[in-house]
């Protein structure tokens, strides 16, 4: 599986830049094929995971064929997201040869992770809205000007001329709520709001989506976000804040990687302070997620480590110990600004 070389063109006037392909030409694709696979990202969130539900609810209406591939479990708190319950690791043994792999809201098939099976780059979709997209798939379909990937299927429901039922509707609000910081984001626009109200009146569940993604959190992440907050450090002359989590943070408090999902935006909003960084080191590897306040492009600085993402937030595995994350990351963000 080869891919394509990274994209660096101006953006179209319809968002979508030149190397993508149209809107019409994907859903051809989607009309033609009659069994499709939706891959979510490894440690999935709810863009990567509600962009393909969405999607695969959808087409399961018009009677395809519909896995789901998800090398991680489904997280607690997206659980509550229709059709979840058949995400898997396992790929049935029977799928037809010619079955369309959708990988959403990644930049590489990689970000699948190591149990993606073998496949054949002719039979790879890739919707994504990040602006260091390879270009992996045979199709690929990727606008970095909407707030989500899945507002990018949202597009794509549109012009199938779906019915979007109130299931589809809060796969996209989740996915928009995800990607937003439940509005809070400054990729918050008039038309995402817009967007996000639509959805709404179509019978997406927003005070569920809120409950179980922002608010639901167990009291083992409460103590673990202590803990972290104890070690944060403020340096740069109160522009950058920093702290992280550890295995035996982890057993101390009874908790695990799910429950440091929201330590880096108290980082972040601490006052004055442009960029903010987790380092999450258990598991055999240190992951590293960054926010900016606006000024500092994040996504340039997890690039140089060979992360990516977006401005604001981004993400990265670092190769070395804790220590040397600590201090390459610094650099990166000291090279975009800081």
């Amino acid at each position: 599986m080869s891919s394509s070389v990274g994209t660096s063109a101006a953006v179209t006037a319809d968002g979508v830049i030149p190397q993508s392909n149209s809107t019409d030409e994907i859903v051809a694709e989607l009309r033609r094929r009659a069994s499709f696979v939706f891959v979510s990202h490894v440690k999935p969130d709810g863009d990567t995971l509600g962009a393909g539900l969405a999607l695969g609810l959808a087409l399961k209406a018009i009677g395809k064929r519909v896995g789901y591939f998800q090398q991680d479990p489904v997280p607690r708190n997206l659980r509550f997201l229709p059709d979840s319950e058949h995400v898997a690791r396992e790929v049935p043994a029977d799928l037809p040869a010619d079955t369309l792999w959708v990988f959403c809201d990644m930049s590489d098939f990689t970000r699948a992770g190591e149990f993606l099976p073998k496949i054949d780059r002719a039979n790879m979709l890739d919707i994504d809205h990040h602006l260091g997209n390879s270009h992996f798939g045979a199709l690929n379909y990727v606008i970095p000007t909407e707030a989500s990937t899945g507002t990018c299927v949202l597009r794509l429901l549109r012009a199938l001329d779906a019915e979007i039922t109130p299931d589809i509707a809060t796969c996209i609000l989740t996915t928009i709520m995800t990607d937003t910081g439940a509005f809070m984001h400054t990729n918050t626009t008039a038309a995402v709001l817009r967007m996000s109200a639509e959805m709404v009146e179509l019978g997406a569940d927003k005070p569920l989506i809120t409950e179980e993604i922002f608010a639901n959190k167990r009291f083992a992440a409460t103590k673990l976000l202590g803990m972290a907050l104890e070690r944060a450090v403020l340096q740069d002359d109160g522009q950058y804040c920093w702290t992280y989590v550890d295995e035996e943070m982890l057993r101390t408090c009874n908790a695990d990687g799910e429950d440091t999902e929201e330590i880096v935006q108290h980082l972040r909003a601490v006052e004055g302070v442009e960029a903010a960084a987790l380092f999450k080191a258990y598991e055999g590897a240190v992951r590293v997620s960054l926010r900016s306040s606006g000024k500092i492009n994040v996504q340039a600085a997890a690039a140089m480590l060979n992360g990516g993402g977006h401005f604001m937030a981004s993400g990265l595995t670092f190769e070395g110990d804790l220590q040397s994350a600590i201090e390459g990351v610094h650099a990166a963000l000291r090279a975009q600004g800081l």
